[in-house]
């Protein structure tokens, strides 16, 4: 008996000894990054159901993103945080032990944890992420790393939920319903749903890297006229033609491709059927998602290019929207139904805001120039990111050649003037190269 008991306290006493002991350092597989691409899907397909608007989507984009990106920048030696570039945002917690952790599933969880918490439908949400994490279940990852992560996960999209809580998304959201003015030349509602204009007060959102709203305030659209010889008068008839003339058949195909209205309301007779779609910014961010996975880049690399993107959608968001409700113009359906044709109706169904400028042509532009500084110029891509909504693919060489197809879709679509259009693109330039200018995501050598 007195050996056995000896016996058992020597076991116990080397049991202690090795539980006390380092840890094993995890290794983390830094080229795969799949966990952050699959997570962004689930915030898209959770958006798309959910019906958020452009402007908001893309709210909910940047925030997970960063997230995302500021879970792991501490893990690489030529990357930096971007606290202290973008405004407001104070350094993220520190992990505690950095070998044992499993970074790809942090920052999945990180992006997670604030897509889930800046949408709606949760149910929906938990059902589409199961797959994501049974990935990094399939991995064999050792329960301390796995809960390590986890947890660090988050906490870092604690610390970036706070920071978006000062943005004053939620008191714009107390705001009362925008009233449509009545003059001539201003935006009213467009058929066939007649919504309400969204997101009037946009422009009051905290901006990341520019100094404010109007920072970049584009041209005023042309002076308003109904004169058949006036300048405003050809612009709509340049609209109304703008199908007549070339391959209507490529062009009904660019307009469709590049619709990504969030919320389209078909009539089908006296009834009426919403159809649901990614937002412009959605597009954009699966496009980064794409190059990411072409050129075979990795885990930080991957997080950059989302975080990026989102950057320069949600600026290029805020700006647009500053000059829409600044010159509040009416659409092309509304003008050429009123003074050219009134049995005239676009090929797109018109967005419920004002006109100028083009929010595609802004928001693409800014977007196309953040992925060129990750990716490079001319690179090439299928972009097929509409295959789910039974459209074709569309291929592209570079990404601000995709960026101008998605301008001149709004011509082709019938829902902007030239104006808007071409204005639209020198805005995001100005938005894109702004956020290239402000926010350095390696240290300086």
């Amino acid at each position: 008996m007195i050996i056995r008991l000896q016996y058992l306290l020597i076991s116990f006493l080397l049991l202690a000894v090795v539980s006390c002991g380092p840890e094993k350092s995890y290794e983390n597989d830094f080229d795969s990054a799949e966990g952050l691409h699959k997570g962004m899907k689930v915030i898209t397909d959770v958006m798309v159901s959910d019906v958020f608007s452009p402007p908001v989507a893309s709210r909910n984009y940047v925030y997970s993103a960063v997230a995302a990106y500021e879970a792991i920048v501490h893990q690489f030696d030529d990357y930096q945080s971007l606290s202290g570039q973008l405004a407001e945002l104070e350094p993220v917690p520190q992990p505690e032990n950095h070998g044992n952790y499993d970074w790809e599933l942090a920052a999945t969880v990180a992006m997670l944890e604030v897509g889930r918490k800046l949408t709606f439908d949760r149910n929906l949400f938990e059902e589409l992420e199961v797959p994501v994490f049974e990935k990094f279940d399939e991995r064999n990852i050792p329960q301390r790393v796995y809960e390590n992560s986890v947890n660090y996960g988050k906490q870092v999209a604690e610390h970036i939920l706070e920071w978006a809580s000062g943005d004053y998304y939620a008191q714009t959201r107390t705001y009362p319903r925008y009233t449509s003015k009545r003059g001539v030349s201003d935006w009213s509602p467009t058929p066939p749903a007649y919504f309400d204009a969204i997101e009037p007060s946009w422009r009051e959102i905290r901006t990341l890297v520019m100094d404010s709203a109007d920072q970049f305030k584009p041209d005023p659209p042309t002076p308003f006229s109904t004169d058949p010889e006036s300048q405003f008068y050809k612009e709509a008839m340049e609209v109304y033609y703008a199908l007549a003339e070339g391959d209507e058949r490529e062009k009904r195909e660019i307009a469709a491709f590049w619709d990504c209205n969030p919320f389209a309301m078909d009539a089908i007779g006296h009834l009426k059927v919403g159809i649901k779609k990614i937002s412009p910014g959605g597009h954009w961010m699966n496009i980064a998602s794409l190059a990411s996975r072409e050129a075979n880049v990795g885990l930080m690399k991957s997080a950059e290019a989302l975080a990026f993107t989102s950057i320069a959608l949600f600026e290029g968001f805020i700006s647009c929207w500053d000059e829409k409700y600044r010159s509040n113009l009416l659409r092309p359906e509304t003008y050429i139904n009123r003074y050219i044709d009134e049995s005239w109706h676009p090929a797109l169904q018109s967005p419920p805001f004002p006109e100028h400028t083009s929010g595609h042509s802004v928001i693409s532009t800014a977007a196309a120039i953040a992925l060129t500084e990750v990716f490079g110029d001319n690179f090439q891509f299928d972009d097929i990111t509409q295959l789910e909504f039974d459209l074709p693919v569309r291929s592209f060489d570079s990404f601000l050649e995709a960026s101008q197809e998605a301008a001149i879709s709004r011509l082709y679509g019938g829902i902007h003037y030239m104006p808007a259009i071409e204005s639209g693109v020198a805005q995001g330039t100005k938005v894109g190269n702004l956020v290239l200018q402000e926010i350095n995501t390696r240290k300086s050598e």
